[in-house]
Parts: C-alpha cells; structure tokens; sequence
C-alpha cells in the first residue's frame, strides 16, 4: 500500500475501552502513515470508566504488534493538541451515518480553527461497524460475554473493572 504524502497522523479518542474497530482503525492508518499516534482524550465534563493510564496500559497491550504506533493522551482542544504535535492529519473511524454526521461537523469546526489541519476518514470493517465501547462497557457491567468485541489480550481487564468487589 502507497503511503500518503504527510508521514504522521493522530488518531484521538477515549478509548474507554480500547475496541477490536478501534484496533482495526489503528492497523490501517499504520499501513498508510509512517507514524500513528493514538491519543487519549481526557475530558474532565465524562467520568470514564478506566483511567487515561489503564486505557494506554490496554492500548500498549493491543497494539504491540505495530512498530510505528505511538501512545500519548491530551486535554482540551484537538487542534490545540495537534498544533503542540506538530501534525497535520487526523484519522477518525466511522461506523455509521450517525457518526458521519457528528465526526463531518467536528472535521469542519476542527478546519475553521485550524485550517492546516485536515481529517481522514476511515469506514469501520463491517465486522466492527456496530462495535462501540460503550456497548462493551455495558455488556460488561450486565455480566455478558463482551470477549468478541476486544482484543483477547485486555479481557481479563476489562473483566476486572466490572467484576463485583468483595
């Protein structure tokens, strides 16, 4: 696969938790782009599940087969982030129309404060399209088998979060 003229790319997000369609999305950025950096948002207005440093814990673990993926987390405005990165292409996964919508009017708002950067989307396989984590945080919190929506090497994580505490 032909590599894109700007060698680097963000990929943000709250990864709370990491997903097998986030996990695909970072495999096919890093076949485009000489370095990935998968960045955690921290946003103090949602409570998450996980701490920023467990969910990069689990991103590490995910990913560790992907020699040019990087980890970092960040507060407050992307294109500020961005900016303080110098780089200049966002990667946002899309699994649905809905998400098209949302993620085409953050990309918009995103140029007008920052024109120099530019947003890529990437359509979800179709085998994750419906995969979210907050569908895999409450298939957890119920007891179900959240075990096919994540990568195997963070389920006994994941599990620990919602396992009853004695």
């Amino acid at each position: 696969m032909r590599r894109v003229a700007e060698k680097r790319c963000v990929y943000p997000g709250s990864f709370d938790p990491v997903t097998n369609g986030h996990v695909d999305i970072i495999e096919r950025a890093a076949a485009l782009f000489d370095e990935v950096t998968v960045a955690i948002l921290h946003n103090p207005a949602k409570t998450g599940r996980f701490p920023v440093e467990k969910r990069m814990e689990m991103l590490k673990k995910a990913c560790a087969h992907l020699p040019n993926v990087r980890f970092d987390h960040f507060g407050g405005l992307l294109v500020d982030y961005m900016r303080r990165s110098d780089c200049r292409v966002v990667v946002r996964g899309l699994r649905s129309t809905a998400d098209f919508e949302s993620e085409s009017t953050m990309a918009q708002l995103n140029r007008a404060l920052a024109p120099e950067v530019e947003t890529l989307f990437l359509p979800a396989s179709p085998l994750h399209s419906v995969v979210s984590s907050s569908a895999v945080r409450e298939i957890a919190l119920f007891g179900g088998d959240f075990s096919p929506f994540v990568p195997a090497c963070i389920v006994q994580d994941v599990q620990n979060a919602f396992d009853p505490k004695p």
